[in-house]
């Protein structure tokens, strides 16, 4: 009832080169899988490039986003650190005041109109 030959699988994958190829030059059936297979990776070669532009264009792309985020992280903590007036004022649970802000205030920390 079936008569195709079904021996390209096991040959391809637990059998080598040569009895592979031996076998294809006597089944049809087995040539036909080897042309299809033969299709599949010349498809796969013409790809290939494409895909490692790609990756390279996304590694580039990463590599900027970091540089620019470590960039400005370095000017803020620089800016935070040179800054004595900015350094003294904000610490770890400490609020700005009007005074902070340069306004005059009264003894109540309320903005004194003269």
């Amino acid at each position: 009832m079936n008569d195709k030959c079904e021996k390209y699988e096991g040959l391809f994958i637990f059998g080598n080169d040569a009895n592979l190829a031996e076998h294809i030059k006597a089944c049809p059936d087995c040539q036909k899988e080897q042309e299809q297979m033969d299709k599949v990776s010349a498809l796969i070669a013409e790809v290939a490039p494409i895909l490692r532009q790609k990756r390279k264009s996304g590694a580039k792309l990463k590599l900027a986003c970091a540089s620019v985020a470590l960039l400005l992280f370095v000017s803020t903590l620089g800016v935070v650190n040179l800054n004595v007036d900015v350094r003294d004022t904000i610490m770890y649970g400490q609020t700005l005041t009007l005074e902070d802000y340069g306004l005059p205030v009264d003894s109540y920390g309320l903005i004194s109109v003269n």
